[in-house]
């Protein structure tokens, strides 16, 4: 068919119009950019991303020269053009392409809230003292899936007070969904995040004594997480785990701003809650769950216990954002675990295969519990336990590392090789002589780093059939552990 006559065609001549196609496809322009930042441009140009590490600048990135008191991002431009940058953020003339600022910091923030102007997607803000990282990844999976691609998150653990900005300034005008990430290690550090985003939607995962070594108390904790509600948009929406203590507490914070509250969890009476979970193959869960005015029905990949209570909490986001649930099902009955929170390796061993499962990222109480009775559902030979000192935890941290020793026991963990001057209290525990859920003691290792650990594990020996957790604060440096592990797996 000639092409002028095909133009005619009434079936395209029907096709549907949709506003975002009138926008632009880049990310930003370098007029835009200057008028956002209130800064002058050198030259014309287009960005189709936003960083501030020059060493994960992508080829068409804008860098942005961030200044801290002991760093200068001036100091990486030429490393960031070598690596593609297109144009820099700047508070000088330099010789790249640039728009040159005042201040590059209050320039990332001008961009960041350009962004959310100008776009029309629901946002969506998750915080909480576990599973925040996982549970926005889960929310992006659904929703991207339900949009074709149209959905936006903050990458890594983006959530701090520089992290966000980032990510904001990274929306796409076009997105649909955008769904960011905040963190917190102190009082007064999640209001201005949530300033920024002004989400339609803010999610809580759960309260636990996390930081609570700089927050005091888990009330502290929960008072400073419902902070996240202060930045909803009119009209907006708090979803808050129906299960925690503190819930009645985060729901006053979140009624103070007028938002609708909708709850999570097993409890009865919770808006989205959990009827059933059946164990499938494979570690995951089948999941029954009514949301008022309909049951729903889908399949969770993630293995844990944790796990079933997060996927209500995803499903409550989506559902508030005006997203496919059937869509959203899917995406979680294929979501695979994420580097350093639940990512699981095969690896080749003596006689066979071992199971890797890599919770090397961050630890705190509630975490460390949650993931070993995820081991102790999974199928193995022998359930070994590399454990990392929790951070933050002030003078909790002794009671807090002693008492892991009932979960411990309760996994079944045949072998606990424990790493970092905190896990001397644990160590102590373990050396009376508990027994695993087996009756038999629970042989154990006490290391100061993750050479050591390695040392440790390799003495020990991996063998067919056998599941080992890595789980510790960043810190401690245990991704190192899982790299040596992976290497040829």
């Amino acid at each position: 068919m000639p092409i002028a006559k095909l133009a005619r065609h009434p079936l395209l001549k029907a096709w549907p119009q949709d506003v975002r196609d009138a926008l632009p496809l880049a990310l930003w322009s370098s007029d835009a950019i200057a008028a956002a930042c209130g800064g002058t441009a050198s030259a014309e140009f287009e960005a189709a991303g936003v960083e501030m590490d020059s060493r994960d600048v992508r080829p068409g990135d804008l860098f942005v020269a961030l200044k801290g008191e002991s760093m200068d991002g001036h100091r990486f431009l030429e490393a960031a053009f070598a690596k593609g940058a297109v144009a820099a953020i700047v508070d000088r003339p330099v010789d790249y392409p640039h728009v040159l600022v005042a201040d590059t910091t209050a320039a990332l923030h001008a961009l960041a809230h350009a962004a959310r102007e100008r776009s029309e997607a629901v946002r969506i803000a998750v915080t909480g003292s576990v599973g925040k990282t996982g549970v926005k990844e889960a929310i992006f999976a659904c929703l991207d899936r339900a949009s074709r691609g149209a959905a936006h998150r903050s990458v890594r653990s983006y959530n701090n007070h520089v992290g966000v900005p980032l990510s904001l300034a990274r929306l796409p005008a076009r997105a649909r969904f955008g769904v960011f990430e905040m963190g917190m290690n102190h009082a007064g550090e999640i209001a201005p995040l949530t300033g920024h985003v002004r989400p339609h939607i803010a999610l809580i995962t759960t309260i636990a004594p996390a930081h609570i070594e700089n927050l005091g108390s888990l009330e502290a904790i929960a008072d400073e997480k419902a902070q996240i509600f202060t930045g909803l948009m009119p009209g907006g929406t708090a979803i808050i785990p129906a299960d925690s203590d503190w819930a009645d507490r985060m729901v006053r914070h979140a009624e103070v701003t007028g938002a609708k509250v909708i709850t999570f969890g097993r409890k009865a009476g919770a808006d989205v809650r959990l009827l059933d979970a059946i164990p499938v193959q494979g570690g995951g869960s089948l999941i029954t769950a009514d949301l008022g005015d309909i049951r729903l029905c889908y399949t969770i990949a993630e293995p844990g216990e944790h796990w079933i209570v997060n996927s209500l909490g995803v499903i409550a986001a989506v559902r508030a954002a005006g997203g496919d649930l059937a869509s959203a099902g899917l995406a979680l009955a294929e979501l695979g675990g994420l580097k350093g929170r639940g990512q699981r390796h095969v690896l080749k061993v003596a006689g066979g295969t071992a199971l890797l499962i890599d919770e090397s990222y961050n630890a705190n109480p509630a975490s460390m519990r949650a993931t070993l009775k995820a081991l102790a559902q999974t199928p193995a030979q022998r359930r070994v336990a590399v454990l990392g000192s929790m951070k933050e935890l002030g003078d909790f941290s002794e009671g807090f590392h002693r008492q892991l020793a009932e979960p411990l026991g309760d996994a079944g963990v045949t072998h606990a090789i424990l790493v970092g001057e905190e896990m001397r209290a644990l160590a102590a525990e373990l050396g009376k002589g508990l027994g695993n859920s087996l009756g038999k003691p629970i042989s154990f290792a006490h290391c100061q780093g993750a050479d050591e650990a390695i040392a440790a594990l390799a003495e020990f020996g991996l063998g067919h059939g056998d599941a080992v957790l890595v789980k510790g604060s960043n810190s401690v440096g245990l991704g190192k552990l899982v790299a040596r592990l992976t290497q040829g797996a």
